[in-house]
């Protein structure tokens, strides 16, 4: 009698865990299908997620997806609205990537000659709070601004291009400005990771960090390219990075239908 309560008792117990495997799997089974968008309703995010930014409300831009690769393309009137638009796009759930073919056109009355934007370019980042003086570079060939030099933050690089990008007659902004920083604190892995976990809690985010050096490698799995990008900046605040590697690839489940 021991031994037929005993093998009765293991049956009881597998069985449980059995059910309790197979339920999990049901609702990891049924969040992958919530989870998924087709092709449509992907463009329908984007496209309204465009609209909604004020600054591009009247611009026409089209919007075209195929399994999370969107592409945009159209006319607008400046560098910024060019930005906004690609920023827009990236933010929505279920991009894995962003092909920009928007084109800069201006009025005769906005056309400025290269000296005029690069004298302007240097006004604004003299004005700038963010930007150390001395620190950065202008190069202007046919509307095209390139900012070159070194700084000792990403905060600051990042501030340079935008003091820039909003000035009329710009066409595009190439930020080759290179990150030297001036502390010399080791760099802690698990800094980083902690970071990371504080201000990234969604169950999504498969995140890993490698340090080698003055070099940051992310690697891992996020859900949008708004994560890939947050994860680059907050591992850009840790003292002493020189160089951030964003190998974070965007994981979406889709309904190509």
């Amino acid at each position: 009698m021991k031994r037929v309560s005993y093998s009765h008792n293991c049956v009881i117990h597998f069985a449980a865990i059995l059910i309790k495997f197979t339920l999990l799997w049901i609702s990891f089974h049924n969040l992958k299908f919530i989870r998924m968008k087709t092709n449509e309703v992907l463009q329908k995010d984007v496209q309204d997620a465009i609209k909604w930014e004020p600054l591009l409300n009247a611009a026409e831009i089209g919007v075209t997806v195929k399994d999370g690769v969107v592409s945009l393309t159209g006319v607008v009137d400046s560098f910024i609205k060019k930005m906004e638009a690609e920023n827009a796009a990236k933010k929505v759930v279920g991009v894995k990537a962003v092909v920009e073919k928007i084109e800069v056109k201006f009025a005769n009355s906005f056309v400025k000659t290269n000296i005029e934007i690069a004298n302007e370019a240097l006004s604004a980042l003299k004005s700038n709070w963010s930007v150390p003086n001395n620190k950065v570079t202008v190069k202007v060939e046919d509307g095209w601004i390139t900012l070159e030099g070194e700084l000792p933050w990403n905060y600051q690089k990042e501030a340079a291009k935008s003091a820039v990008s909003n000035l009329p007659g710009v066409k595009g902004v190439s930020n080759d400005i290179k990150i030297k920083s001036e502390t010399h604190d080791t760099i802690e892995q698990n800094d980083i990771e902690r970071a990371l976990a504080r201000d990234l809690t969604n169950d999504d985010i498969n995140i890993h960090v490698k340090v080698s050096g003055t070099t940051v490698t992310l690697t891992g799995t996020v859900k949008s390219w708004y994560h890939k990008d947050e994860a680059g900046r907050i591992a850009w605040k840790t003292p002493g990075i020189w160089h951030v590697e964003n190998n974070l690839i965007v994981d979406y489940y889709y309904s190509f239908e």
